[in-house]
């Protein structure tokens, strides 16, 4: 049966009448149908992105040090310039190909570690920037030669609380996969609490929403025994790289869980590799939001270990269906 999500105004946590063995729930697979997924996937991945690529969460990119990332086997680097604003561009440089992600940033400028040669983000001796977003919680950089399709000018980013009542987290981790295989696992809300009892239970999906791409989900977090927070939550795939889940009803209403996958190139072995970066953006406005609020410092590391708890599952599940497709062996 579907939880009992509580209307806004409600006590947020419920007691659940009676504990189900995990063996013993609902089994999900004949809804899980897979060609349902498939086509959901299929239209997901056929959305446009402007080219825009997650590369880290926008603490992570602080004044005084250049960050490095190689996106889809494009070596890209980015800083802060004085003002604050993002910087990027490729992660060699352009005299003998230094990795400028070990170089320095003094007073905004990337210098170059190996002969000196100092970058402002501007064009310079060979090296062109690449466009660079941050949007307060995620950075971007658009890689037009990557991506091959018709530039924007800025990233669709999701909707979110409003950051000035809301607490953000930022989540990454790699999985030997390509991005649909990340994507595939959110377009599959119906092994949440087979997979992830630990955190879910009481899970039903309400709407498979067909051609409109919407899963909806009603479900329930679990905190301790029998005590748990039902809600009501919306999947959707808004670029072929990204899912959002959003709580459209219960505790947290309007809380956002972003899921972006960045393909990074081949290891060493010529496997694909991918980064999964995840925004938490959760608000609520429950007086007592304001504590976990003025806590952030303390409630962010909590939030990160929770997504990355569910992580090291589906970049499982991820891996496993990179690893079968990849064989000509997966049965979806």
């Amino acid at each position: 049966m579907s939880p009992r999500v509580p209307r806004r105004g409600w006590f947020p946590l419920a007691l659940r009448r009676a504990s189900v063995a995990w063996e013993r729930q609902r089994p999900t697979w004949r809804e899980a149908r897979p060609g349902l997924i498939a086509d959901a996937l299929k239209r997901a991945v056929a959305r446009p992105s402007g080219n825009w690529y997650v590369l880290c969460a926008a603490r992570d990119l602080v004044a005084d040090r250049p960050r490095g990332l190689t996106v889809a086997g494009e070596e890209v680097v980015a800083w802060r310039g004085p003002d604050g604003r993002v910087h990027a561009g490729p992660g060699a440089c352009p005299h003998l190909g230094a990795p400028l992600a070990q170089s320095r940033v003094r007073c905004g400028r990337l210098v170059c570690h190996w002969h000196g040669l100092a970058l402002d983000g501007g064009p310079f001796a060979g090296w062109e920037p690449f466009p660079a977003y941050d949007d307060g919680v995620l950075v971007w950089v658009r890689l037009d030669r990557c991506g091959g399709e018709e530039p924007t000018d800025r990233p669709s980013v999701p909707v979110r609380p409003d950051p000035a009542r809301a607490v953000a987290a930022v989540w990454s981790g790699v999985g030997r996969c390509e991005p649909e295989d990340v994507v595939a696992n959110r377009l599959d809300p119906w092994h949440g609490a087979w997979f992830h009892p630990y955190s879910f239970v009481d899970l039903a999906v309400v709407d498979a929403g067909g051609e409109a791409d919407r899963f909806v989900v009603d479900v329930s977090f679990r905190l301790a025994g029998r005590v748990v927070v039902p809600v009501r939550a919306r999947f959707t795939a808004p670029g072929p790289r990204t899912v959002v889940m959003e709580i459209e009803e219960g505790e947290g209403r309007g809380s956002v869980v972003e899921t972006h996958a960045t393909p990074l190139g081949p290891d060493e072995l010529g496997r694909p590799r991918t980064a999964v970066v995840e925004a938490v953006v959760a608000a609520s406005e429950r007086p007592g939001f304001t504590v976990a609020r003025a806590a952030a410092p303390l409630v962010r590391p909590l939030m990160r270990a929770a997504a990355g708890r569910l992580w090291r599952d589906d970049l499982a599940y991820a891996e496993r269906r990179w690893e079968l497709r990849s064989t000509g062996r997966f049965p979806g």
